[in-house]
């Protein structure tokens, strides 16, 4: 370290050995709030079912009588609000800025609750949609949870580094679906978790398969599941296959999520419970 040294390193570039000694850099969580196990829900592309496995989750978790939120991490293209029918803004109490709540008591953070119109669009470079991702962790009031799971939006950009840097992310969840090229897709994501020391618990195949409802024949429609191959090539212990349900989808469309009953994700859910 020179003598020089103010401990500033942002503005230095030596490599002293300070410079290159790990550096905790989580931000600090709301005081008046306790989270318990943090899962962020990932993928390496869009449209794969991101905010459909973090809510049926959050869902299941709090059905066992856990308490549950989610962090909306996509803030440039937030679906969750939708899928629970949250349509009310977020508002400032003496202890933060306060969560909406789902009719079945899952807490959420969602850039939508903060916009005067939700089909308002956020035109916002990187760095600035980061640091609000670590603003509401930080300025929001989330009270007691169990199990908080963050959406996260697709890639390996800005926010999934403002997440796994700023937050306690305890398990790493990635959806996928069977497409061949999706393979390239969940094995960046993984080597992403791998480069930030996060463990990754399990990986979700979305719109796996089809249940004819006249002859109950499985048909894989976007080719033969990959989920068992990809998950051994990259050691992954878990995975789950969600298949398309239109019962499902209406759920989702309806803001009827919770009352949606389903047991692709039971496993996962009992995993999270023994981390």
């Amino acid at each position: 370290m020179s003598e020089q040294c103010n401990h500033d390193c942002s503005s230095c570039g030596s490599s002293c050995g300070q410079r290159t000694a790990p550096q905790d850099l989580r931000k600090p969580l709301n005081k008046a709030s306790h989270v318990g196990k943090v899962i962020a829900v990932v993928s390496g592309k869009g449209g794969v079912g991101k905010s459909l496995v973090t809510s049926l989750l959050a869902v299941t978790l709090r059905r066992r009588g856990f308490k549950t939120a989610i962090l909306d991490a996509d803030i440039t293209g937030p679906s969750i609000p939708k899928m629970f029918d949250i349509h009310e803004p977020c508002y400032q109490s003496e202890e933060g800025i306060e969560p909406t709540v789902s009719r079945g008591g899952v807490k959420v953070v969602s850039m939508n609750s903060l916009l005067e119109e939700e089909t308002e669009p956020v035109l916002w470079r990187g760095p600035i949609i980061a640091g609000i991702v670590g603003q509401f962790w930080t300025d929001f009031h989330w009270g007691d949870v169990d199990y908080m799971f963050v959406d996260m939006p697709p890639g390996t950009g800005d926010v999934a580094l403002t997440v796994f840097q700023s937050l306690p992310v305890d398990a790493v969840v990635i959806v996928t679906s069977p497409q061949e090229l999706v393979g390239m897709i969940v094995e960046k994501a993984v080597r992403m978790a791998g480069m930030m020391k996060k463990n990754v618990i399990a990986l979700v195949e979305n719109m796996s398969y089809f249940v004819c409802p006249d002859c109950g024949k499985k048909h894989e429609i976007f080719g033969k599941s990959r989920v068992e191959a990809l998950a051994s090539e990259h050691a992954v212990p878990l995975t789950a296959r969600i298949p398309f349900d239109t019962a499902l989808a209406g759920c989702c469309d309806d803001g009827e999520i919770e009352l949606f009953e389903g047991d692709w994700l039971d496993g996962l859910a009992d995993a999270i419970e023994k981390l």
